[in-house]
């Protein structure tokens, strides 16, 4: 009897995934965001600080922090950390100037020990712009193959349009029930 509750009980998708969604200024983390939760474009201005949202998806409830990506306020995105289950890294794949930076915010935080079990998805986002990197570029240039403790997928997407965004929402619920 207990089984067959806990069963029932599941359907109505309690339990809650915290995920940070990271990268550099004017990469698109608040539009996929806000594409998460509304299907639609929002107009947005720079992130400063954070934007917290409760998005439901196939009845799977993830609270995600959308961080600010200018300069001055990486440095405090190690307090949002905790209890983090997912990293969501938004690429500008046209920003070819700035990938090593990136690369070195990723690697920075996936030393952080806080998130030692945190799975990462990748999104290589504006694939829509002419001249955009490749995802398979931008995995090259961020040495993503060299990432050995954490779980990772990389993802091309549009946070326009939508392309791509549900691809890594399935990758992160394929994870989920992997553990």
């Amino acid at each position: 009897m207990g089984l067959l509750f806990s069963k029932i009980w599941s359907l109505f998708g309690t339990e809650e995934h915290k995920i940070v969604i990271v990268g550099l200024d004017n990469a698109g983390k608040t539009t996929i965001l806000y594409q998460f939760l509304m299907n639609e474009v929002v107009h947005t201005s720079p992130t400063i600080g954070s934007n917290v949202e409760e998005v439901i998806w196939k009845n799977i409830h993830f609270i995600m922090w959308d961080l600010g990506g200018q300069q001055s306020l990486r440095a405090a995105w190690s307090t949002y950390y905790t209890n983090t289950e997912f990293i969501i890294m938004v690429v500008d794949s046209t920003d070819r100037e700035r990938l090593s930076v990136t690369r070195e915010e990723l690697y920075r935080m996936l030393n952080h020990d806080e998130l030692s079990k945190a799975a990462v998805l990748i999104y290589a986002n504006k694939q829509d712009v002419k001249g955009s990197m490749t995802a398979a570029e931008i995995s090259k240039q961020l040495d993503l193959t060299s990432i050995k403790k954490q779980q990772w997928h990389i993802q091309s997407c549009c946070a326009l349009t939508g392309e791509g965004l549900y691809q890594g929402l399935e990758w992160i619920c394929s994870h989920l029930k992997r553990k």
